[in-house]
């Protein structure tokens, strides 16, 4: 029986001094810092990130999203010459897009976004959350214009403008598939290098895709976490890494899951066997303590927000006590936060 206690909103707190929350991220990507904590033993011990390649092993899987962040961030002027914002939400088959906009009262169904003399949009509807569905006028490919006239959307403890830097640095070296808000960050520490020597070493890699919503940096607000509404994300899962991932979990090789977004995917497809069912799919799926893991057996993931759901999820995975303990420790030890900071593998 769980603990009532962890089922708790106080329960996922801690205290984080601001300076430990990464403002940039590490050069090279692989210098970063990894956590290592043994769910079998308690044993917690701090490494170089470079070590993965010497812990994993050939047989041994890595999974990846392969998702790629959109630069959902406009910024343009209204007709009247005052400046307005569009921060994309979500995309509808017919070509249309939900969005938040500032500023909100003025920005009315019918008026007009000027990004640039190619590229506009028209406020369409005012949804009952507050977003507007808009509409794009552009003279040439959207996604293109996007690139061109968009920024990369930074998350909020991000406390500076993005770069050009950020437009390569906040992304995946695979990421392909375009539709995240924000970036599978466990991934972001992987070179080429990296995975041409893990790849030699004959360790899988197998992606999948799940677009990373706003709803990743949504608090919880509720102190019972069970009455939480969680926010849905669309995931895709082809038949043949289905097929890689089944192969996979019947081997006697580990199935290291890099990120609490693939973790997210795979135990949303996963019957109560453990067998991955391709397709796409949206998933609300929300994991907390008490949760019984049909798939994942090993977590690679970044350090998560306070009260979050992220941190609920790894508390889920390797225990609270676990977990805040290894929290406490990378805080006395002056480990990097968030999005930009060091990494954790639970095994």
């Amino acid at each position: 029986m769980l603990e009532p206690d962890l089922y708790k909103l106080s329960a996922y707190q801690y205290q984080l001094p601001e300076e430990l929350i990464a403002q940039y991220p590490c050069d090279p990507r692989d210098s970063s810092r990894l956590l290592i904590v043994e769910r079998s033993t308690g044993k917690i011990t701090e490494k170089p990130f470079r070590v993965i390649e010497e812990m994993v092993h050939a047989g041994d899987s890595l999974v990846f999203n392969d998702t790629r962040v959109i630069p959902a961030r406009l910024v343009g002027k209204k007709k009247s010459g005052g400046r307005a914002e569009v921060f994309l939400v979500r995309r509808h088959a017919d070509a249309s897009w939900d969005a938040l906009v500032r500023p909100g009262k003025k920005l009315q169904p019918g008026a007009t976004i000027v990004f640039s003399p190619a590229f506009s949009c028209e406020i369409a509807e005012v949804l009952a959350n507050g977003e507007r569905r808009i509409r794009f006028h552009c003279q040439g490919d959207l996604d293109n214009m996007l690139e061109q006239c968009g920024k990369i959307p930074l998350p909020h403890y991000i406390r500076r403008e993005p770069s050009q830097e950020d437009a390569v640095r906040y992304q995946t070296i695979y990421a392909v598939h375009p539709g995240a808000l924000a970036a599978p960050t466990a991934g972001l520490h992987f070179t080429d290098e990296m995975l041409n020597t893990l790849q030699h070493k004959g360790v899988s890699q197998i992606k999948i895709t799940l677009h990373v919503g706003l709803g990743t940096f949504r608090p919880v607000k509720t102190e019972d976490i069970r009455t939480h509404d969680m926010h849905s994300e669309r995931y895709f899962i082809t038949p043949e890494a289905a097929g890689q991932l089944n192969r996979s979990h019947k081997s006697e090789g580990r199935q290291i899951c890099v990120g609490t977004t693939c973790c997210r995917a795979l135990e949303a497809a996963s019957t109560a066997q453990g067998i991955i069912e391709a397709g796409a799919y949206d998933t609300n799926i929300f994991i907390y303590p008490g949760y019984q893991f049909k798939y994942v057996n090993c977590l690679l993931t970044n350090f998560h927000l306070p009260g979050s759901t992220l941190l609920m999820l790894v508390s889920a995975f390797a225990g609270h006590e676990l977990i805040m303990e290894a929290y406490a420790r990378a805080v006395r030890d002056k480990f990097r936060f968030f999005s930009y900071g060091d990494a954790m593998l639970i095994i």
